[in-house]
């Protein structure tokens, strides 16, 4: 029992030994976190290097606390870095960035990590939302838009990315338009291979946003051919065709939707053709994973053929002519009954005439009109008939 007790006391004592060296051993963190706007797309965060640490003994890694993806994985030995930080991809006008010290062996292990420290960025100007970004491109233009208020605004634009040439690159629009519904800007720029970053400026505020790559929803040809229908369709020419992937959405009658995802080399996309029905189609397209990102919305709605009523032949048949058959059978019992006696007429019994002829003697067999029933004859009362004078007449009146 002692030594049990003595052999735990020892490693409590090991336990809280290695405690108190692994905080001692712990790397001090950074220090004079900053931050300054390159533009108003990009920021840059700096610090000085921990207390007591020489050049080139530490690394430092970072991240962003809202971002789910974690880029402190690396480690660098400079004490700065440069984000792009939009306040319509996040929501917000704020950011919060972690910066803590590794050691120059230790990358990624987390043994003596230094505390993390934190610094808040606010956006150049409040948060101006928009709503409903869309940016339709072509070969070397974009038309952009956005929903907005009826307040004026200002739009600069640049393609995005963080070097010194690209942060040099930033551009006023020189055909901006307004509308009831939506404010927006045609835009001489290869929105093909590049994103684009844009600014918008109106007295609420700022907003900055990367507008999504769109094109318009490609037309659907269907043409009738052997009881089936053919679906072609036209994508622009602005990359290659191998890139594309179209999606088709089609209804039959009162069927669920039925959505496919095809390539571009399987068109013409056949499908069953029923004429008794009306069909329902809608396409959008959308690039491969390794062609960038451009994609349509839904299309409009297209029809084809007509609801027929169905064919309900069977159906009448099978109601009617059970009807048909029931009344046919009480009529034919309600007639028998009726007209059972001529139907069925009452034959004599051959025995009683025999017994007959054996009592009374005959030995002839009577014929059918004395075996016939012949009524009694009603009696008549006498009338009698006086006949009348002219004379008497005369009498009478005198």
């Amino acid at each position: 029992m002692t030594v049990t007790r003595e052999f735990f006391t020892f490693l409590t004592c090991i336990a809280m030994l290695m405690v108190y060296h692994c905080k001692a051993d712990s790397l001090p963190p950074p220090t004079g976190l900053s931050y300054r706007w390159l533009d108003p797309f990009t920021v840059n965060v700096s610090w000085q290097k921990p207390r007591g640490v020489a050049d080139g003994e530490v690394q430092y890694k970072y991240r962003r606390t809202d971002d789910a993806t974690d880029n402190s994985l690396a480690c660098s030995e400079w004490r700065n870095f440069t984000e792009n930080l939009l306040t319509e991809e996040t929501g917000s006008d704020r950011w919060t960035f972690e910066v803590w010290t590794v050691g120059i062996q230790n990358c990624g292990k987390s043994l003596n990590d230094s505390t993390h420290v934190s610094v808040t960025i606010q956006a150049p100007k409040p948060r101006a939302e928009v709503k409903d970004i869309k940016c339709f491109i072509s070969n070397d233009d974009a038309n952009c838009s956005w929903i907005s208020g009826s307040q004026p605004f200002n739009i600069s634009y640049r393609t995005c990315g963080r070097t010194e040439e690209v942060l040099k690159s930033l551009k006023e629009c020189d055909q901006p338009y307004s509308s009831r519904t939506r404010n927006g800007c045609y835009l001489k720029f290869d929105a093909v291979h590049n994103d684009i970053c844009m600014v918008v400026t109106t007295e609420a505020g700022q907003s900055t946003f990367k507008p999504p790559r769109m094109i318009h929803s490609p037309k659907l040809n269907i043409k009738e051919e052997n009881n089936c229908l053919n679906l072609s369709w036209t994508l622009p020419e602005i990359i290659k065709d191998t890139c594309w992937e179209l999606e088709v959405c089609f209804k039959q009658c009162n069927m669920p939707k039925v959505c496919r995802t095809l390539k571009y080399e399987t068109q013409p996309m056949q499908v069953t053709y029923d004429k008794r029905c009306r069909y329902e189609f809608q396409s959008r397209a959308k690039t491969t994973t390794y062609c960038g990102n451009i994609s349509s919305d839904f299309g409009d709605v297209v029809f084809y053929g007509t609801s027929e009523p169905p064919d309900e032949t069977l159906t009448v048949v099978a109601i009617v002519v059970p009807i048909i058959l029931s009344a046919c059978i009480i009529l034919s019992c309600y007639c028998f009954r009726r007209h059972s006696s001529i139907i069925c007429p009452i034959i004599p019994d051959p025995s009683a005439i025999f017994k007959e002829m054996m009592m009374n003697g005959n030995k002839e067999v009577k014929t059918a009109e004395e075996s016939l029933y012949t009524p009694m004859p009603e009696p008549v009362e006498s009338c009698k008939i006086t006949l009348i004078t002219e004379n008497s007449i005369l009498q009478q009146n005198s």
